[in-house]
């Protein structure tokens, strides 16, 4: 099974996060990749630009209405990601409880990614999304 781990944090826990070395950041997030790797659970990995240089698409109105950021909420930003294939959730929560971006501000969602093979394979669009992963090599 696939699960998503959701890195969010604070603003303040962001700002904190600021004045740690990069270096240090990135060799302590390097071993922690490479435990998920030589256990032949990491998919995914990903983080995010700081949220100032995005933009929010607000469908509520036609046409829809498009926001620069910073965002006017933002108690907790999605600061990236990881995908796991694991065998259940509660491994995915094991190894959401190791990650080693953590302390006040910052939390773990954990959900998991439904696979194609769940869908309706009689659909026409599942049809067609399941040949273009074979085409791509993903599945």
């Amino acid at each position: 099974m696939k699960y998503m781990l959701i890195m969010r944090a604070t603003d303040e826990a962001y700002a904190a996060m600021g004045a740690v070395d990069m270096n240090e950041m990135l060799e302590t997030i390097g071993r922690f990749n490479d435990e998920l790797i030589r256990a032949g659970v990491l998919l995914a990995a990903e983080g995010l630009e700081d949220p100032a240089d995005g933009v929010v698409i607000d469908y509520s109105t036609d046409p829809p209405v498009v926001t620069d950021g910073p965002y006017g909420e933002t108690k907790e930003l999605f600061g990236g990601y990881y995908i796991l294939s694991v065998a259940s959730k509660e491994e995915a929560v094991e190894w959401a409880k190791r990650l080693p971006a953590g302390g006040p501000g910052f939390k773990t969602e954990i959900r998991r990614v439904p696979e194609i093979g769940e869908f309706p394979q009689d659909n026409v669009w599942i049809q067609k999304e399941r040949a273009w992963r074979e085409a791509t090599g993903q599945l």
